[in-house]
């Protein structure tokens, strides 16, 4: 038997798809492929530091209130054009992660949003979609237009996911959290299954 990418024989049974930010981690718990719960923790504290230590103390509780998961796959850290919103991104993964490996989680993938954003069919806006937003809202500045095509896809996320699995969420982190575990129990079966 040949190892998948998650290191083990077989397809995890029960896998945690995380978004993370600074602020908050986004959950998707899939048993046996199927959606079986979806929340959101929000970590408080007066500067990254603190976040930090919220985020390591809530999601220890969280994992070991499931007793910990066979498999964690969590959205990759990508370049941002702050080094310094990166960086605190870094420091709340590693906090998770950590706690993750505290409470008996067996292995840890990550995925980049590119990656499961295209493979749930949300893919970038091709430039007739953009030049149409430009057409639609002419005069605003650089920064609007992506700001709105970015929501714009966060909003095309929610209705793929409700069109997938039948099910309304308003949360767009929550949305990506689903999106996320969508690629994980879906991509290319044999990378989680004996082969």
């Amino acid at each position: 038997m040949s190892k998948n990418k998650w290191g083990i024989e077989v397809q995890p049974k029960n896998i945690c798809a995380i978004d993370a930010s600074t602020n908050s981690l986004a959950f998707a718990l899939f048993v046996e492929n199927n959606l079986r719960a979806i929340g959101k923790i929000n970590f408080e504290g007066k500067n990254t530091y603190e976040k930090v230590m919220d985020a390591g103390k809530k999601v220890k509780a969280f994992f070991e209130y499931y007793g910990g998961f066979e498999a964690i796959v969590i959205e990759h850290t990508v370049f941002i054009n702050s080094p310094k919103t990166q960086a605190d991104l870094a420091l709340v993964q590693g906090a998770i992660l950590g706690s993750a490996g505290q409470s008996g989680t067996k292995k840890i993938a990550s995925v980049s949003p590119v990656e499961w954003q295209n493979f749930l069919g949300n893919k970038r806006l091709t430039k007739e979609e953009q030049l149409l937003i430009r057409l639609n809202n002419p005069g605003k500045s650089t920064s609007w237009y992506k700001a709105y095509e970015r929501n714009f896809r966060k909003e095309r996320t929610i209705k793929l996911i409700e069109i997938n699995y039948n099910k309304v969420v308003t949360d767009n982190d929550c949305a990506d959290a689903i999106g996320i575990g969508h690629w994980a129990v879906n991509v290319n079966k044999s990378v989680f299954s004996i082969s």
